[in-house]
């Protein structure tokens, strides 16, 4: 019974830490793949264009993902040092049972050893006052040999179970140290990508009138793409009379009661975010209003529709190439910079229906992606989960 407690105590300290580890290594793996989707994206743009704006804001995000990269890192080393604790103790309160059990078998031996004669157990019992009493000094040697045998095998159980957490002891060590090296890699990685990221930042502060240029072009294109959108939307929205169509509630309600639980069109760290900002070195420049997000993807990705509904549109336009509308009642996603495209006007599409892959373009490898409320945008990683 002593030992099945003891299990349980273990396994209930045991368990958690598995799963937090595990969980953790899964978040440092999911950031790391981030990191190298930026790195190819960083090669490629470095290879097709001068866009030193590009490589910043490419940079920035990979430094940022970095940062999280070591914090996770710090949070498993912190765990692991916990578990090594741990198991100290463990190993303490296990090497104590052991010292007991040593010198209660010890006690027995010696006990046993005065009495080892088989000659001087019979003379023991033949001495007997009477049969009772003979009955009852046999049943004590009989017992004094079994305890001799129990206690020898609590010892042989203690022992395996103390060399079996020590073992662990030294792997969880092995780990820790195996993090704290990789640790100090991505701490010295971080350190070039700040200065990487300065010398950008000190490019485009020589060339201001080169950057604004493009800016424009950019602004240029995101209002032609918005007023595109906006005049798909209203098409969507009126039946072949021209009057108002009535929208499916159904699927309305289902897709607004999916906010923050929405599968994510193909996975990437969002290198542009929702809203409005400024230019990352000409601080009192406001960037274009950024109706969705960009997600960077490793070439070819393939991309797929959010949640069921009907596609709108299919349409190409200049800086976006393909791009898909898709109407889920009175809601619409959409998604830019696709090649590929595998689904048409009037299509019903699924949850997790490949839609198109990502393309690249001017050496970017991002999907442009959007959420609409009737004629409002929405950040989509408030509903992405």
């Amino acid at each position: 019974m002593r030992r099945i407690l003891t299990i349980l105590l273990l396994l209930a300290v045991t368990l958690p830490a598995v799963a937090q580890t595990a969980a953790q290594k899964s978040k440092s793996a999911k950031l790391q793949k981030e990191i190298a989707i930026l790195d190819k994206q960083l090669a490629e743009t470095r290879k097709q264009s001068k866009n030193a704006e590009t490589s910043l804001k490419l940079t920035r995000k990979k430094i940022s993902t970095r940062r999280a990269l070591v914090a996770e890192s710090e949070k498993q080393i912190a765990a692991l040092d916990s578990d090594i604790a741990a198991k100290e103790d463990t190993i303490a309160t296990l090497q104590a049972r052991l010292d007991t059990l040593a010198a209660g078998y010890s006690r027995l031996v010696r006990t046993a050893y005065r009495s080892r004669d088989s000659r001087l157990w019979y003379m023991y019992i033949l001495a007997s006052s009477d049969i009772g009493q003979g009955l009852r000094r046999y049943g004590y040697l009989r017992s004094l040999s079994g305890q001799m045998r129990t206690q020898a095998a609590r010892i042989r159980e203690a022992q395996a179970e103390l060399e079996a957490q020590k073992a662990q002891a030294v792997r969880l060590r092995s780990d820790a140290a195996s993090l704290r090296k990789a640790r100090l890699g991505e701490i010295d990685k971080l350190g070039k990508e700040e200065k990487e990221s300065e010398s950008l930042v000190a490019k485009l502060q020589k060339d201001k009138s080169r950057y604004q240029s493009q800016l424009e072009a950019k602004r240029k294109e995101q209002k032609a793409l918005e007023k595109e959108i906006r005049r798909m939307m209203e098409k969507a929205k009126q039946g072949s009379s021209g009057k108002k169509k009535p929208i499916d509630t159904k699927l309305d309600a289902e897709f607004a009661a999916n906010i923050g639980k929405l599968p994510w069109p193909a996975e990437g760290p969002v290198v542009d975010s929702f809203g409005e900002h400024y230019h990352p070195v000409y601080k009192n420049v406001k960037m274009p209003f950024n109706n969705g997000i960009g997600i960077a993807l490793s070439p070819d990705t393939a991309v797929k529709c959010v949640f069921d509904g009907v596609v709108c549109q299919v349409i190409v336009m200049p800086g976006y190439n393909q791009c898909v509308l898709v109407q889920h009642g009175g809601y619409f996603t959409f998604y830019c910079k696709l090649t590929g495209v595998s689904v048409k006007a009037g299509d019903k599409v699924k949850t997790g229906q490949v839609i198109g892959r990502v393309d690249t373009i001017a050496g970017e490898t991002q999907l442009h992606f959007e959420i609409w409320e009737d004629k409002t945008p929405r950040d989509p990683e408030g509903w992405l989960r």
